[in-house]
């Protein structure tokens, strides 16, 4: 099947600056409706699970942005995404009239992944996806169910795995990229990659790969936008056909915001 003979599909992925915001995530999920087509939600939470974890005195360790999963943190994250967070927005996607299911990797086995190595940094239970499980998504798809996903996922052994939200929304849309023409939304609070991280209108509006590379050595891009745009690159090299970074608001109008292209 050619990719103009395929049917769209949009992977959107929601970031905790958006959850964090009572008003705009109601704003987002009252609009969500207006997307067209079979759809799949992703979400973090992560500034959630922290304010909860020292609520109850247990260490948050951090190394580059990135979460280092103990047990204890484990039943934290557990507790805020894949309950607190996820069944709240299922329920307000039901009042506004859209059918959806909330998901863990490990519900129906719907995400399989495996518990990174400790060499050289020892992250704890944080998995890498492996495989996802197309059939079943497509059967709720095909059901009028939107999949609703935190950053859960599982390893086959009973092991749940805390994975990150932008990872799983990019497997997701190039395991699908076989079947539809997959396309990949990175929403956050700002209208997409700037030049300037003082400036919010200093947009790039269309970044391709090598001036990706060039904007890194430069360090216009850097920090904990670089593993972003690292999956939206690995998602447009494996067969998902746009990638678009910005806030909520480009799914509804042509407001700016970043696309990302190979070349």
């Amino acid at each position: 099947m050619t990719i103009e003979n395929k049917k769209q599909m949009k992977i959107i992925k929601i970031g905790g600056n958006i959850i964090n915001n009572q008003r705009a995530l109601e704003n987002f999920l009252t609009n969500f409706h207006q997307i067209e087509g079979p759809k799949i939600l992703v979400h973090g939470g992560g500034e959630i699970a922290s304010k909860l974890a020292k609520e109850l005195n247990i260490p948050v360790q951090m190394i580059d942005g990135r979460r280092v999963t103990n047990q204890a943190n484990l039943d934290i994250i557990t507790m805020v995404y894949a309950g607190k967070i996820n069944k709240n927005i299922v329920a307000k996607l039901q009042a506004n009239q859209i059918n959806a299911l909330g998901l863990t990797g490990a519900d129906a086995q719907t995400i399989v992944a495996q518990k990174r190595s400790s060499n050289p940094i020892n992250f704890g239970y944080v998995g890498d996806a492996l495989k996802i499980n197309t059939n079943t998504i497509e059967l709720l798809l095909n059901h009028n169910i939107t999949p609703v996903f935190c950053a859960i996922t599982h390893d086959k052994n009973g092991d749940l795995l805390n994975t990150n939200a932008d990872t799983i929304a990019s497997e997701i849309a190039i395991a699908f990229g076989k079947y539809y023409r997959t396309e990949l939304y990175y929403c956050f609070d700002k209208q997409g990659v700037l030049k300037d991280i003082n400036d919010p209108t200093s947009v790039i509006e269309k970044i391709h790969f090598k001036q990706y590379q060039q904007l890194k050595k430069r360090q216009i891009i850097f920090k904990g936008m670089i593993p972003k745009l690292d999956n939206c690159f690995h998602a447009l090299q494996n067969n998902v056909s746009q990638v678009h970074i910005g806030t909520t608001e480009m799914l509804f109008n042509t407001t700016t915001h970043t696309t990302l292209q190979l070349q």
